[in-house]
């Protein structure tokens, strides 16, 4: 009889052992979109002849050649608050790796419990009375859990996952603060070059306007001239707050993404006098190695990796708890501390198993999965994003380039129409209020042109953004 019974535990301890790892085992499933060849295919606006496909540098803002910019993200780098946040997440993701890792350890618990006391209830004081002893309980107890259906091993798998997530999303911040950091000086230098222009507008209107005076004192103008073209002075005049407000701006925005208040920041530290933006040809690489390089899409294949192993951990509820223990101590009087006959010692499998609460586990399984089915919707759902950010990106620089050279044109021609029709007033041949139009058509121009770089070298900047460049260290 006692033959059968330990070979029946033996046999339940085999099947129990030869459950393994319970869960689904993770890979990135065949049905996501980062699987189909035209996820990894060429741009489709690298057929536009302000692109080519060689790789992404690491450090795309060292394509402007620019010591102040990198300068300037270097100290973003080093003192930026969303990185100091991030990194605190990622500390805190370690952290619990290293708790979840702590569970596949022996537990090993001390005790000591002296105390005095009588072990008889006759009254104190009766000469039956016995008396007070010291006594003592002292012990220690190792014990191991068995993990035999991998409900640790997934929580681990889970954590990893999950600090591996929290450091793409360091990254991601990276990619994020060195383009913001690059479009702030951007604007800062794109409002100098745009309030140079409309400093060269007025300066020329007031030597129109002086002219205009001289004509009408001399009988060669009237008094509605003079008005018409202090009028369009004013508006001239009018375009320059809102640049110095820009310009102004942007330099707070660089304190705050340098980790400096705005009294901090160094106001002269800002020499240019246009925004960098690069007239070469911008290397994007391709599909491929977008998937691979953009810290996003990596952050949501790890969420999804880490969501699938939470399916193994809830599914491992289902199976009984079998830790081992031992244990060895010493209890009695004090006075006999250590003796032979005081000492006791156990060794022996533990197995805890809640029955018949499965519907509680089999709930919670239904959580997991859904939650794993929501991590790949997200997953794809960044994927197909990022694809279009890139393609979005590319097309709207690629036209603002057309834009630009025919405003560009068009600058140069209201140039000459506006000189030449100063010479014709200056000798009578034509009119004031075509000098007027010129004029105005001019500044107009030269000031589209102006904004029209300015969007360049955002739309430059946005573009290497969507890339996702820029997280890799120094």
């Amino acid at each position: 009889m006692n033959s059968l019974k330990i070979l029946s535990g033996m046999a339940l301890v085999a099947a129990l052992a030869a459950c393994g790892t319970v869960g689904p085992n993770y890979k990135v499933p065949e049905q996501a979109v980062i699987k189909r060849p035209q996820a990894a295919a060429p741009f489709l606006g690298t057929a536009e002849a302000a692109y080519k496909s060689a790789p992404l540098p690491d450090h795309w803002w060292r394509l402007y050649d620019d010591p102040v910019l990198d300068k300037l993200i270097q100290q973003a780098f080093a003192a930026n608050t969303d990185l100091r946040v991030a990194a605190a997440n990622l500390a805190r993701t370690r952290a619990v790796l290293d708790q979840a890792e702590e569970e596949r350890k022996p537990e090993v618990s001390i005790s000591a419990a002296p105390g005095v006391g009588r072990s008889s209830g006759v009254p104190i004081g009766s000469p039956k009375a016995l008396p007070d002893k010291f006594n003592y309980d002292v012990g220690v107890r190792v014990s191991y859990q068995t993990d035999m259906f991998g409900k640790i091993a997934r929580a681990v798998e889970a954590a990893n996952a999950d600090t591996q997530a929290a450091q793409a999303g360091v990254d991601l911040v990276r990619v994020t603060v060195a383009a913001d950091t690059a479009r702030a000086y951007a604007d800062a230098c794109s409002a100098v070059r745009q309030m140079a222009v409309a400093q060269q507008a007025v300066d020329l209107q007031q030597k129109f306007v002086a002219l205009t005076d001289e004509r009408t004192r001399a009988g060669r103008g009237t008094a509605i001239d003079g008005a018409r073209a202090r009028s369009q002075l004013a508006q001239l005049q009018a375009a320059l707050p809102p640049l110095a407000a820009q310009h102004r701006v942007a330099h707070y925005r660089l304190a705050a993404l340098t980790g400096q208040t705005p009294q901090e920041m160094n106001m002269h530290l800002l020499q240019c006098q246009a925004a960098p933006r690069l007239t070469t040809q911008i290397p994007v690489g391709d599909g491929a190695a977008l998937l691979r390089r953009r810290p996003d899409i990596r952050q949501a294949e790890r969420t999804l990796a880490g969501a699938t192993a939470r399916i193994g951990v809830a599914t491992a509820d289902l199976y009984p708890s079998i830790s081992l223990g031992a244990s060895v101590g010493s209890t009695g009087l004090l006075d006999h501390f250590g003796a032979a006959n005081a000492t006791r010692w156990s060794l022996g499998p533990l197995i805890s198993w809640t029955l018949p609460d499965s519907g509680s586990a089999r709930s919670r399984i239904a959580q997991a999965e859904a939650g794993t089915d929501g991590a790949l919707a997200k997953f794809d759902g960044t994927v197909l994003n990022a694809l279009k950010e890139v393609e979005s990106a590319m097309t709207v620089y690629a036209r603002e380039l057309d834009r630009n050279a025919a405003l560009k044109t068009a600058r140069d021609e209201s140039a000459l129409a506006s000189e030449q029709s100063h010479r014709l007033y200056q000798y009578g041949r034509t009119d004031f209020l075509s000098v007027l139009d010129a004029d105005r058509t001019l500044a107009a121009t030269d000031a589209a042109w102006a904004a029209s770089d300015a969007t360049l070298a955002t739309d430059q900047i946005a573009l290497f953004l969507a890339l996702g460049g820029g997280w890799q260290q120094q």
